[in-house]
């Protein structure tokens, strides 16, 4: 087959979470002889992360289009982002313009590209919590109704496409691009000696990770779960990264200084990917209600326990080390975990770190044998 030389594909990314997704893609096609891609921020989350040391982490470039939309309310961040990125999009006419995950510049940019008839892919198509009152339940479904190509990273994903009238030819599963990134930066998690300068024993401390605003936005759920943590770290050691909202609230309600003076509790600011992750690779359990790090325990058969009663990656329960648990139940899980002996590892099938060479070869086939060219 001959391929056009140069086809030019966007990788959307918002946040620091999508660019760990868009990263071995850029990295599988960068090597190519016949694509050029393109990285897009939109400027949607701006953190303490998105420095030199992250990129030089991922082994990116710094991002080649900034749309520097801001912070917002969703309408005015879904609005900004189509505004910005319709005038690169039609300056540039790119080949395909790939988006991941759920945030509100995923939908905004696959809805500026799909109205100027420029063909877009969806990175974690598929994935469904069923809860409407989750606003990125509200991005997914609305990208995958729209995108050209839905790329899955789990059977449950493509079971529900078809079951929203998805023509099965849009559907490929391919696999799950988080695993690639971990494995890409394995050495450096391995090598980053958080745990020993915290000075922790392997294996026998807990992560915990909680920013979700049913979590840590009302008084009496927050105080609930504080009692609960603290509960843990009198029986074993609790490593706790503190998310900004989260903190912020904790000092609001004014249980900071208690949690603070818990023996067996760390509190930690925020840490970069690879530190948090060395703490991730060597500890005994996970407390969460994040959505990454339920594919990420699953993958090292690390056990996990999910604050939340929904989960849009049922893979990780059905196949995985993960489990849902409300509040009240959260020492009767951490528990079970703790006299449980050893880890388990069975992760999902195509979740073995050769997602983004995959997407590549459907890229290639799908540009040369459509002839999408604009």
């Amino acid at each position: 087959m001959t391929m056009k030389k140069d086809y030019k594909i966007h990788l959307i990314a918002a946040a620091r979470p999508n660019f760990m997704k868009i990263a071995p893609l850029y990295h599988e096609l960068n090597k190519t002889d016949w694509a050029t891609p393109i990285i897009v921020h939109t400027g949607q989350h701006y953190d303490i992360n998105m420095s030199d040391a992250f990129f030089k982490d991922l082994d990116l470039p710094e991002p080649h289009i900034h749309l520097g939309v801001g912070s917002g309310t969703h309408a005015e961040q879904t609005g900004r982002v189509m505004i910005e990125y319709e005038k690169v999009l039609v300056q540039q006419q790119p080949n395909l313009v790939v988006v991941v995950g759920d945030v509100n510049s995923t939908i905004a940019a696959t809805l500026a590209a799909v109205k100027l008839g420029i063909k877009t892919a969806h990175l974690e198509a598929g994935l469904r919590s069923f809860d409407r009152t989750m606003p990125e339940e509200i991005n997914r479904i609305v990208t995958d109704s729209i995108a050209d190509l839905l790329w899955t990273p789990s059977p449950d994903g493509d079971e529900n496409l078809i079951r929203e009238g998805v023509p099965p030819e849009k559907i490929q599963r391919v696999g799950n691009i988080m695993i690639d990134s971990l494995e890409m930066m394995r050495g450096k998690i391995e090598n980053a000696g958080t745990w020993q300068d915290m000075g922790l024993s392997r294996n026998v401390y807990a992560v915990v990770t909680l920013h979700r605003p049913a979590n840590v936005d009302n008084e009496d759920t927050l105080r609930s779960l504080v009692n609960a943590l603290i509960e843990l770290a009198a029986i074993h050691p609790v490593v706790f990264p503190i998310h900004p909202r989260t903190r912020a609230n904790l000092e609001r309600f004014k249980m900071m200084e208690k949690l603070q003076a818990t023996d067996g509790m760390k509190c930690l600011d925020p840490l970069n990917y690879v530190r948090f992750m060395n703490l991730v690779f060597n500890c005994r359990l996970v407390v969460t209600d994040s959505g990454g790090i339920q594919e990420e325990t699953t993958y090292l058969g690390i056990p996990c326990i999910t604050l939340r009663d929904n989960t849009e990656r049922p893979v990780t329960v059905i196949e995985g080390t993960n489990r849902l648990c409300k509040v009240q139940e959260l020492r009767q899980s951490i528990e079970s975990i703790l006299n449980q002996k050893g880890k388990k590892k069975n992760p999902p099938e195509l979740w073995d770190g050769r997602t983004a060479s995959r997407i590549a070869e459907r890229i290639r086939s799908y540009l040369g044998e459509g002839g999408h060219k604009v």
